[in-house]
């Protein structure tokens, strides 16, 4: 069932909270943020081999190589941030999708607007924050 959102829809707190509508505006967003990150990716892949590898001055070819290594990271974190991608359009399809993984509360929509990957409310993450803070100074 495909769910039709009107021109220029934004969830609103006046509506009933995870709605259809809802819903179908997040999971567009996430789709529209993976496929952008799967393009760049490709983008990078192309460039790299496309790069002539055989700069005969040192200097340029350790540049090349630093450029290339920072790139590859870059695309690391970006399959990172579309597995998290991922596992939030499988919440969507679960139907737990805007809770609290921790809490059961509402994430809320401003924190979802700004994090469409959130699985946390804000006092859940400040508080795994400082848990983790703790930890590491032990």
């Amino acid at each position: 069932m495909t769910i039709e959102l009107p021109e220029g829809y934004k969830p609103s707190p006046d509506e009933e909270y995870m709605s259809p509508q809802q819903l179908e505006y997040f999971r567009r967003k996430l789709l529209d943020w993976r496929n952008e990150l799967l393009q760049e990716s490709e983008n990078t892949i192309n460039h790299l081999k496309e790069e002539n590898w055989q700069e005969p001055d040192i200097n340029d070819r350790a540049s090349l190589e630093t450029d290339a290594a920072l790139e590859l990271r870059t695309r690391d974190r970006y399959r990172k941030l579309i597995n998290k991608i991922d596992a939030a359009l499988a919440r969507i399809a679960d139907g737990t999708y805007g809770y609290c993984e921790e809490t059961g509360d509402e994430i809320g929509l401003a924190r979802l607007e700004a994090r469409p990957i959130a699985t946390l409310t804000i006092e859940a993450q400040e508080k795994h924050e400082r848990l983790e803070r703790q930890h590491r100074d032990e």
